[in-house]
């Protein structure tokens, strides 16, 4: 079955992505791009991707308007697609991640599915419809895929977590030696991004972006 691409009228970029296209005289070109990537709802090889993850990544605000990047697990199946327009995650935040308080409904979120032994990775952008104590349902806004550069292929071992064994959490405001010291080793890392709405005062249109060291591919252009 065919996927077309964006239907609407309007572009699927927001007004600060299409102010730093035009800055750069690229805004018909990515207008293009953008139309024929980006959807309104999942594909059905996006809907059978999630259902073969593991782990997602999900990015959200909090109320004093902080990004945050979470990470969900669970068996293959945790996530799901009961049709095209929905994602349902069954699954709940890790012990001590702000996901537990910035899941509300109606809010906007971003989901990051990604397979890092196969370099494959999709996004999803949303909001929040309805959540349960199994976990929570996200109303598909836009879907789109991403090329493999940046990823650096990795296998993973889910293993049952023991609540018994969590530790004690922290908060601190500056980066000491041994927190620097493991952001520079990192070759992985996932960032949470949103755009102000000037209208209601808040951000909106969460994103959350995979990165790494740069790889020069011929599949990335």
């Amino acid at each position: 079955m065919a996927n077309p691409g964006w239907t609407r009228t309007e572009s699927p970029f927001h007004p600060g992505e299409l102010a730093i296209q035009a800055r750069f005289g690229a805004q018909e070109r990515m207008d293009k791009q953008g139309r024929r990537v980006i959807r309104e709802y999942l594909p059905e090889q996006h809907q059978q991707f999630f259902a073969q993850l593991p782990y997602a990544i999900v990015g959200t605000v909090d109320e004093s308007g902080r990004l945050w990047a979470s990470m969900l697990a669970g068996e293959p199946g945790f996530l799901s697609s009961p049709d095209r327009y929905t994602l349902q995650v069954a699954a709940a935040p890790l012990f001590g991640d702000p996901l537990a308080n910035t899941l509300v409904t109606g809010r906007d979120i971003g989901l990051l599915g990604i397979e890092l032994h196969t370099r494959r990775r999709n996004r999803l952008n949303g909001t929040i419809a309805t959540i349960n104590a199994g976990g929570f349902a996200v109303q598909v806004k836009q879907s789109f895929g991403n090329c493999p550069q940046y990823i650096q292929a990795r296998r993973f071992e889910l293993l049952a977590l023991d609540p018994t064994t969590s530790k004690p959490l922290s908060q601190f405001a500056i980066l000491g030696e041994l927190e620097q010291a493991m952001i520079t080793a990192a070759d992985t890392f996932f960032i949470a991004t949103a755009y102000q709405n000037e209208s209601a005062g808040a951000a909106s249109g969460v994103d959350v972006s995979h990165r790494g060291p740069v790889v020069v591919r011929a599949d990335c252009t």
